[in-house]
């Protein structure tokens, strides 16, 4: 066994589906989840039901993971196009304010640049006021997170430049867009990114196994743009999940008749650390590479605090085949289930407690604390 001591991670993409959804995964079982995978810290996306874009949703999410969560949550606040500026009285209690520009559904899709230039005139306005958090510090305001594909990248780089906001582009996934986010870090743009584990290991090659368990947003990109994504790692800043859990009878697994249309989205929580580790194993990144932007980045890009007293101790060298039976997560299930990997997370101590030992959860509910919320 050669057992390495790694700070606790961050995850900072993650859907923990509450409320509203809570058949998928809740607040209890989602950090569970991430506790197994060494993460420590999550931060939680808006597109729950209703949309956290309001300051009453906001206190009431907050209310929830407070009383479910066995890790530190964040929680971002969304834009909607049917709540206008609800969200920024509460700016500060959120990680961050998510933008989506692509891909998705109901009032949380912006689709009109005189919409897109008043949240980041807003976001911009606020920041005047207050200020962006900064790591260990925990006042101000944190970045504008975009899920922004193909078309709509540079629109968001330009407003981001335009109004001096610093701005993270969510699950970078394909060579025209890393290539694009280099040249606007190289001409000085505040512009931050992650990539997803899926998005680096899968590709369209693989979809004839994975069949709608594959399906996600952004979709998976062919191989030349997963080596692009390989090729340009030193313009990513963070590894993050998008831990996006449906069960499978949502994906239409075991259904009759086959469903004509599925939910996008994969969980993935729990397995990013093994994954990063099977690639240092591979001589593809090393442990530095996985805490610079599984910790390092991500606590400085949002302004997280810091967590005394926590770490996570993993069997680097361990190899077994990852099996469904084996997550945390509700779904139980996993699109990397099968593959070899190295990497067996042993321990984690968040806090000075023991709160994962042996593949076992030893947190109480609650003992998670919610960033930056007013409770």
């Amino acid at each position: 066994m050669s057992v390495a001591q790694l700070p606790g991670l961050v995850d900072a993409h993650v859907h923990l589906r509450e409320p509203g959804y809570e058949y998928k995964e809740d607040f209890a079982t989602g950090t569970m989840a991430a506790l197994a995978g060494g993460v420590t810290t999550v931060l939680d996306m808006p597109n729950t039901n209703p949309p956290t874009a309001t300051p009453d949703r906001l206190a009431e999410k907050a209310r929830l993971a407070a009383a479910k969560a066995v890790c530190d949550v964040g929680l971002f606040v969304g834009a909607t196009h049917t709540e206008g500026d609800a969200y920024l009285p509460v700016a500060e209690q959120a990680c961050a304010l998510k933008i989506y520009v692509s891909d998705t559904f109901g009032s949380l899709r912006i689709d009109t640049l005189d919409l897109m230039h008043r949240l980041f005139r807003g976001w911009a306005e606020k920041a005047d006021a207050v200020g962006y958090r900064m790591a260990g510090v925990g006042e101000g305001i944190g970045p504008i997170t975009v899920h922004a594909e193909e078309l709509m990248l540079p629109v968001c780089l330009c407003l981001s430049q335009l109004y001096a906001v610093p701005l993270h582009i969510a699950h970078v996934s394909r060579r025209n867009e890393i290539e694009l986010i280099r040249v606007a870090k190289d001409r000085g743009v505040p512009v931050t990114c992650e990539v997803t584990p899926h998005h680096l290991f899968l590709s369209t090659d693989d979809l004839p196994r994975l069949g709608a368990c594959g399906d996600m947003r952004p979709r998976l990109a062919t191989p030349d743009d997963v080596a692009a994504l390989w090729e340009n790692l030193d313009v990513v800043d963070i590894f993050a999940t998008d831990h996006a859990p449906h069960t499978l009878a949502e994906k239409g697994i075991g259904v009759e008749p086959a469903r004509p249309a599925v939910p996008p989205g994969v969980p993935g929580v729990e397995t990013m650390l093994p994954l990063l580790l099977t690639a240092a194993h591979a001589g593809l990144l090393d442990l530095g590479d996985i805490i610079e932007r599984c910790y390092t980045a991500p606590r400085r890009i949002y302004g997280l605090p810091e967590q005394p007293d926590t770490w996570i101790e993993v069997d680097v060298d361990a190899g077994y085949e990852l099996t469904n039976s084996s997550l945390k997560t509700k779904v139980g299930w996993s699109p990397f289930a099968g593959w070899r990997l190295y990497g067996r997370v042993e321990r984690v101590v968040l806090r000075g407690a023991m709160v994962y030992a042996g593949g076992a959860v030893l947190a109480a509910p609650g003992s998670g604390r919610v960033l930056f919320a007013a409770l």
